[in-house]
């Protein structure tokens, strides 16, 4: 039986202050969470802060990016797993359809990076998803389907018993506009039966994400379906009430 798990990325909000203010909200909630495992992605400089201003391990703290590069060394600018593991961070978001279509990160690099992580003992959420024209041509699986053979190449099948994957279909992240549950649920199938292909009890352990306007209101239908573990949310997570009651709707 797959535990449900839940992720709040922050994108690139925050400020000591709100970041405190939010963490006090969800400490005073956090025995309501019930049986889901869930964790906050602030922004990197955030995450030691966001550490230690948790109350309690029930959440967990995971960073939204980081450099492919396995070592430390002349990267201006970059932020090293190493470094992330010593900021506290158990995750990493890789892939993020924003990174892939701002910073032009493509399958070859993302599936770089998940390598460093696994290796590094970082659980890496993997992000796949299609636009909307990807979606309208009919051409969705097979975008999927390549990114997750860039990381199949990589790390191969055993490398998914430590990865998490969060279906984001980009057409619905801060459009208001969410798939329906039976459209997320076809996709979530979709990959999971990919994965079975190739080994299928690594298949049915994996835990597959839901990312695309999650809200308290449409959580409960969402995660209520077969294959679908949990969410990978965006702005929902930086309102405390509204994060803690899609946990609840998850576990």
């Amino acid at each position: 039986m797959r535990k449900p798990f839940v992720a709040g990325n922050w994108k690139m909000h925050g400020s000591k202050a709100s970041i405190l203010s939010l963490v006090t909200d969800l400490n005073s909630k956090i025995s309501e969470l019930g049986n889901v495992d869930v964790a906050v992605c602030p922004p990197a400089i955030y995450a030691d802060f966001t550490k230690r201003t948790l109350s309690s391990e029930r959440i967990s703290v995971g960073a939204q990016n980081m450099a492919s590069e396995p070592v430390q060394g002349a990267f201006t600018g970059e932020v090293s797993v190493e470094m992330l593991k010593d900021m506290g961070c158990e995750y990493v978001i890789l892939g993020h359809s924003e990174r892939r279509s701002i910073y032009g990160e493509t399958d070859v690099e993302v599936a770089a990076k998940v390598k460093v992580a696994l290796d590094a003992g970082v659980t890496p959420i993997l992000c796949v998803g299609e636009t909307l024209e990807e979606r309208e041509s009919g051409t969705m699986e097979q975008v999927i389907a390549a990114q997750l053979d860039a990381v199949l190449t990589v790390v191969g099948i055993s490398g998914f018993n430590n990865t998490v994957i969060a279906y984001e279909p980009v057409w619905a992240i801060g459009t208001g506009v969410t798939a329906s549950p039976e459209q997320a649920q076809e996709v979530h199938a979709f990959i999971r039966n990919k994965l079975a292909q190739l080994d299928a009890t690594v298949a049915d352990r994996v835990i597959i994400q839901y990312g695309g306007s999650v809200k308290p209101g449409n959580a409960k239908e969402l995660f209520g379906q077969a294959d679908i573990d949990g969410g990978l949310i965006g702005g929902a997570s930086l309102d405390a009430e509204d994060f803690i009651a899609i946990c609840k709707a998850a576990g």
